[in-house]
């Protein structure tokens, strides 16, 4: 009998394995670039293959045997192509190398981290590197990567590229940098893991809300990165920030998979565990040092989620939080958020006065979150009209069809009432 496995299950288990397959492949041969195209098609392969005849019994070492088997063709195939066109002297792997990957044991040590880290070497640019994390580490999109950074899916291609060469240029040898460079790149680091959560909890295209697989693996490198640095605010802060972020997500949506608003989410679904750690490890951290932008954020997240109900919640504390982050963080997000809190405390004109400094801010402008939250203090104030408008308008920008449904029908709502 054939043994067919549901495609969802093979994606799930297919995105969480793909960093550690192209960090075990990185190990063993380097040529960061080409073991990436032969890890994707592996992962290719079994997206193929796993639904029909059943998920192998070492699905992680089934992966790494056949992304190594397949750079080595491509590495012979590259070697050949270089002895043809004459462009470089010729070259030869050694014989180690070369050897079939079924010939060895995969390693059973995860070099996500490590990865990571060499995707944040202080050789590439700053965007490079946060841009080279996201499609290796968060398995991103191109697409995805671009509309984060706000730039053309042209021109991000053309920066991922330029990154991957320059890896293989530089000769940058695979393991985790020395004590004394880990903070220098841990900055990077953290920043990438940051927006790889944030398209887990919030996806920007595609028909789901969130991809959860994604939020959980970023939860995973945020404590090894925690772990190989437990003295740091900002690495404690940013777990702190997943875990009281990502407690929410049971609550995020209806039975037919909506996006449900926080103000209108049943807080008993949400996770308490997650809340528990998350408010201890933010706790700690504060007292302990410089305050940085992902403790701050993480103390937002903690009142939210202390609070025993949307009315409940410490507006006040949250507008000083933000006014702490407004001084340290050029963000437009972080003026969007301190805008809907002002709003809640002073009024909804006080926060549509802010949100008019952002209309100026090219980074945001066009952003659908601005019309939305234009849309929803609209409708505090009593202007239904502008606000079903703003609502529509945030629909139309929109690239997540559960958030366009969304924005869409409260527009509907506010007409219907009419």
């Amino acid at each position: 009998m054939i043994a067919i496995v549901p495609s969802t299950e093979v994606e799930d288990l297919l995105r969480q394995l793909a960093p550690q397959v192209l960090g075990a492949v990185v190990r063993r041969y380097g040529h960061f670039d080409t073991a990436e195209d032969a890890a994707q098609e592996a992962l290719l392969a079994a997206a193929t293959q796993w639904p029909r005849d059943g998920i192998p019994e070492n699905p992680r070492g089934w992966l790494i045997t056949v992304a190594s088997r397949r750079l080595t063709d491509l590495l012979r195939s590259e070697q050949a192509r270089q002895r043809r066109e004459d462009i470089v002297a010729m070259w030869t792997l050694p014989d180690q190398w070369l050897a079939p990957a079924a010939d060895r044991p995969a390693s059973e040590s995860d070099d996500t981290l490590i990865l990571l880290f060499m995707c944040c070497h202080p050789s590439l640019s700053a965007a490079s590197q946060i841009a080279l994390t996201l499609r290796a580490v968060g398995g991103l999109t191109t697409a995805e990567i671009a509309r984060a950074f706000l730039v053309p899916e042209t021109t991000m291609a053309q920066r991922i590229s330029r990154a991957k060469q320059r890896i293989r240029a530089s000769g940058i040898p695979f393991g985790m940098p020395p004590d004394s460079e880990r903070t220098e790149r841990l900055g990077v680091v953290l920043h990438a893991l940051y927006l790889i959560f944030n398209e887990g909890y919030a996806s920007t295209s595609g028909p789901r809300l969130h991809r959860g697989e994604l939020s959980a693996e970023t939860i995973r490198l945020a404590r090894m990165a925690h772990q190989l640095l437990p003295d740091n605010g900002e690495a404690t802060g940013l777990l702190a920030l997943m875990l009281l972020t990502d407690a929410r997500r049971p609550a995020r949506t209806g039975p037919d998979g909506g996006l449900v608003p926080l103000p209108e989410q049943d807080r008993s679904r949400w996770n308490a565990n997650y809340i528990s750690e998350g408010v201890a490890l933010i706790t700690d951290a504060l007292p302990r040092g410089a305050i940085g932008p992902y403790q701050l954020q993480a103390a937002v997240a903690a009142v939210h989620d202390e609070a025993p109900s949307a009315g409940a919640t410490d507006w006040p504390q949250i507008i000083a939080l933000y006014g702490l982050l407004l001084r340290i963080s050029d963000n437009p997000m972080v003026a969007l958020n301190h805008a809907v809190a002002v709003a809640m405390v002073r009024g909804a004109h006080a926060g549509l006065d802010l949100l008019g400094k952002l209309e100026a801010d090219a980074r945001i402008a066009g952003d659908h979150r601005l019309h939305a939250v234009r849309a929803h203090l609209l409708e505090m104030a009593g202007d239904r009209v502008a606000a079903r408008d703003a609502y529509q308008a945030a629909a139309r920008r929109a690239t997540s069809l559960p958030q366009q449904r969304y924005l869409h029908a409260r527009a509907a709502r506010l007409t219907d009432d009419q």
